[in-house]
């Protein structure tokens, strides 16, 4: 069973950064992509940024050029360095896993639904 949880959020001013880190457990030697999403009080869960099985990385076009996700640990430890933080950005940020298709297009890794796995959730805030 996999298991993800994640870390590293917290308040900040507009313009600051925040790191997240997301440490994942009970992987078997198959492709599993990961990604990011957001929730907003009363808003859809949506995909921030993902990364491929292959290190092929998609962003939401909210956060390209000021968020970047990456991989270390072997595949184990999922990271979103977050810049240029918008009072927008605000939200519950969580991570998620699923095996991966082939070349998954950007639309596909940023969907909510073919994800299998999540973690609980870690809160960013930015204050304008």
């Amino acid at each position: 069973q996999v298991q993800l949880v994640e870390s590293g959020g917290g308040s900040v001013q507009a313009g600051g950064s925040l790191r997240l880190s997301c440490a994942a457990s009970g992987y078997t030697r198959r492709r599993y992509c990961m990604a990011w999403f957001r929730q907003a009080p009363g808003k859809e869960r949506e995909g921030v940024a993902g990364i491929d099985s292959d290190g092929s990385t998609s962003y939401a076009d909210s956060v390209e050029g000021r968020f970047t996700i990456s991989q270390e640990n072997g595949k184990t430890t999922l990271f979103l360095q977050m810049n240029s933080l918008k009072p927008e950005d605000t939200a519950m940020y969580y991570c998620a896993s699923t095996l991966c298709v082939r070349d998954p297009p950007k639309w596909w890794i940023l969907m909510r639904g073919v994800y299998h796995y999540w973690g609980q959730g870690t809160q960013v805030t930015v204050s304008s």
